[in-house]
């Protein structure tokens, strides 16, 4: 199943976090892929070369923005 990623609920916008005060040390979905397919730049992006679909990085959000499909 793919990753989908809800971009109105994603903390993630404009190349900042716009829904917590981490200042840009988020610590969340990016962070929790173990392959490394998920990067911040405007907004979070995956490459589904690299994506493995495990789901670490929907039980990550705490935004609830990342879902299987």
């Amino acid at each position: 199943m793919p990753i989908k990623i809800d971009y109105a609920k994603c903390c993630w916008k404009d190349g900042k976090c716009t829904g917590c005060t981490c200042g840009k040390a988020c610590v969340g979905c990016v962070e929790a892929c173990p392959v490394e397919a998920l990067s911040r730049a405007k907004q979070v992006r995956i490459d589904p070369k690299k994506c493995i679909e495990c789901g670490a990085c929907v039980t990550a959000c705490k935004h609830e923005a990342l879902s299987l499909v």
